[in-house]
């Protein structure tokens, strides 16, 4: 390919609103367009690294026996109906009539289609197992879309689904995705680790996420490095303890503390640690209810040195989604801001504590008064839950809830996820097959997830320098650029060809401008291995052959080039199937 042809634009400066490097690197090296918010255009260098990652993606399912196929991107709105996810997803679902003012939704992912497609398909045991899966555009109205590719609106996905007959079989094929994931990360060179997650609006039985950790990152992943717990901080445990033990319970008391409103003011005020406090939370849930959607005031508890974790809270009251509250609404429930407590609340509020509230005595909670407090409030005794679990964020330093030892936390973003969903869909739209003994039995199913851009993009993040992107050779758009210089126009033709001619993917900068701004624009896009062709070199005997991601040169004779190039991109094929290594799902 020719840059003087080349449906690209290399840029200078990145747009003010480019934060991410990696944004802001695909944006000046011409491989992507925002056309609006969350919505982006990829450009042909960035169409050729997304087919590359696309096809190790289609290796690596095909080698666990996926079937490839395609499913549509608009669904009639009654299969969502069915599993109640059109009722139970919020804002975020693309929803819209269509002429015959039927309600349609844009895929955001493919579990009732595939469920669908089941119950037309499987019929019989004999057909188990069997995964099929697509590589598929995607739509999640996004409300805060951002950092690029990160987070958008539309995006592309390769998604699979595995159809079992029984549970071992499931857990049979999630190993298998397990695996399959670590290769195709390793093979795009970008390093992952897997943490336990939220099934979230997916449902099912368990899931994980696969985990570029930077410090860009949206996810706080929670970490051990004694025995290698790891979890995203949405569903990870800890090892609690209460502040004292065998603590008899002690009469109810009102104390007055006025301009006492948060927790570290009243620890300071009453000379307590604050875990011997109870924080309120206060929130509002959206909850499906027969097919509408109603809202219930959330009253949460917490021990007062701890924070409220909301996904675990969405997950105890089966919430849509979560909202604060107003003063006002606090007030209608007779209590008061600053100085909360579930003690004497209304009827009708629903009612969240924490399991280790349980565990300690004699906790300070607000009096539901302005300016008071009360003393030695116990569960059980002064007031009851609906719902005791566990609520609470784990923060650095907890104890690890398999070994003890001290938890760290990271930042990451997630590159790719797998869910066990059971008999989730195939249950509700009745996607079932004869077993053996000729009685009907849903199909147990699994859902699999990569999105093609995201890894685009945390591969650009990985791999960069001050001067530009630095593809790994298994993913980059091109494998050699070559760059002609003055006197050098004629030979680069021919040998551009040559390497063509052997098989080889180049860039060749035809341009006539100046040697600055073709290197410059040649770091930029950052292909693999460069070669610069100039009158100089030529008189030499040869041309210079130079990896991107070192400064050092090579004077390569030209007859010995395409030679050369190719030993040169085996070389760093090497490099990156050396980090791809079996990696199994723990017990």
């Amino acid at each position: 390919m020719r840059m003087s042809h080349l449906f690209a634009q290399t840029l200078r400066e990145a747009p003010a609103e480019a934060e991410l490097t990696s944004h802001k690197l695909l944006l000046r090296a011409g491989f992507i367009r925002q056309l609006g918010s969350g919505i982006f255009s990829y450009l042909p260098l960035a169409k050729r690294s997304l087919t590359k990652i696309e096809n190790i993606m289609r290796d690596e399912m095909n080698a666990i026996g996926g079937q490839e196929m395609t499913m549509p991107v608009v669904h009639p709105a009654e299969t969502w109906k069915e599993t109640g996810r059109w009722y139970g997803v919020g804002s975020e679902m693309g929803r819209f009539k269509d002429a015959g003012g039927r309600d349609m939704v844009l895929a955001m992912t493919h579990e009732e289609v595939v469920t669908d497609l089941v119950r037309n398909v499987i019929h019989s045991y004999r057909q188990l197992p069997a995964m099929v899966y697509h590589i598929q555009t995607k739509w999640r109205d996004e409300v805060r879309s951002r950092g690029g590719l990160i987070r958008v609106r539309e995006f592309t996905m390769k998604d699979s689904y595995t159809l079992d007959a029984d549970w071992g079989g499931l857990d049979a094929q999630y190993r298998e995705h397990y695996k399959a994931y670590f290769n195709i990360f390793n093979r795009c060179a970008l390093p992952t680790i897997a943490v336990e997650s939220d099934v979230g609006m997916m449902g099912g039985k368990q899931a994980h996420e696969f985990m570029y950790l930077t410090p860009i990152g949206e996810d706080t992943l929670v970490l051990c490095d004694n025995c290698g717990y790891t979890a995203n901080r949405q569903v990870a445990t800890f090892q609690k303890s209460a502040v004292v033990e065998d603590e008899e319970m002690l009469a109810l008391e009102k104390v007055e503390t006025p301009a006492v409103n948060t927790i570290a003011a009243l620890a300071e005020f009453l000379d307590i640690p604050e875990a011997k406090t109870a924080k309120a939370v206060f929130m509002v849930a959206t909850i499906s209810e027969d097919e509408q959607d109603v809202e219930k005031f959330i009253f949460a508890v917490v021990r007062g040195d701890m924070e409220l974790n909301e996904t675990k809270l969405t997950n105890a009251v089966g919430a849509k989604a979560l909202r604060p509250v107003q003063e006002d609404e606090i007030r209608a429930i007779g209590a008061s801001p600053g100085y909360g407590s579930p003690v004497g609340i209304k009827q009708g509020t629903l009612i969240i504590v924490d399991d280790l509230i349980q565990a300690v005595p004699n906790l300070v909670a607000g009096a539901n008064e302005d300016g008071y407090h009360l003393l030695n409030v116990n569960y059980g005794r002064d007031y009851t839950a609906e719902i005791v679990t566990d609520i609470v964020a784990v923060e650095e330093g907890y104890a690890c809830s398999v070994c003890g030892q001290p938890l760290r936390t990271s930042r990451g973003v997630e590159v790719g996820n797998i869910f066990k969903l059971g008999t989730r869909y195939s249950a509700d739209m009745n996607a079932t097959f004869l077993d053996k003994n000729g009685k009907a039995q849903p199909v147990i199913m699994g859902s699999y997830g990569i999105g093609s851009g995201r890894l685009l993009a945390c591969v650009a993040e990985e791999h960069n320098d001050d001067y530009g992107l630095i593809w790994p050779i298994s993913i980059a758009p091109y494998q050699v650029h070559v760059v002609a210089l003055k006197g050098g126009f004629e030979f680069a033709e021919i040998m551009a060809a040559d390497l063509e001619a052997a098989g080889v993917e180049v860039l060749y900068d035809d341009r006539n401008l100046a040697p600055g701004v073709k290197f410059n624009d040649a770091d930029l896009i950052g292909i693999p291995l460069r070669i610069t062709v100039g009158g100089r070199s030529l008189k030499e005997g040869g041309v210079e052959l130079k990896r991107r991601s070192e400064k050092e040169r090579d004077l390569v004779p030209t007859a010995e080039i395409v030679e050369r190039v190719r030993s040169e991109i085996a070389a760093l094929q090497t490099e990156v199937d050396a980090g791809v290594m079996v990696v199994e799902l723990p017990e």
